[in-house]
């Protein structure tokens, strides 16, 4: 198992709000596939990037509006921490704590 894989608990702080949730990480090699599951449904990882212990990916969201969220995180130890692109509404942090 590479250092990045695993379920994290997160918090994000949107302009709706914190929404939780769980971000799920698989990596292959410099790719890595997974989800982040929350109040919101179930958005997939798209073009998942590892580079170390950073993680750059897309996420398309269809509600409450279309839009494509672009994302960055860094894992240390069992913590993740990263920001998420919200188009016209800028950027929203997240942090969590990976599941043992």
């Amino acid at each position: 198992m590479a250092s990045v894989d695993g379920a994290y608990d997160c918090v994000a702080k949107t302009p709706m709000g914190d929404q939780k949730g769980v971000f799920t990480v698989i990596s292959n090699g410099d790719r890595f596939n997974g989800t982040f599951a929350g109040m919101m449904g179930s958005l997939d990882v798209v073009d998942g990037k590892v580079a170390g212990n950073k993680l750059i990916w897309k996420m398309e969201m269809t509600m409450p509006m279309p839009m494509t969220l672009e994302c960055e995180a860094e894992v240390a130890g069992d913590a993740v921490t990263g920001t998420m692109q919200l188009g016209a509404f800028g950027a929203s942090a997240f942090a969590g704590t990976r599941r043992a």
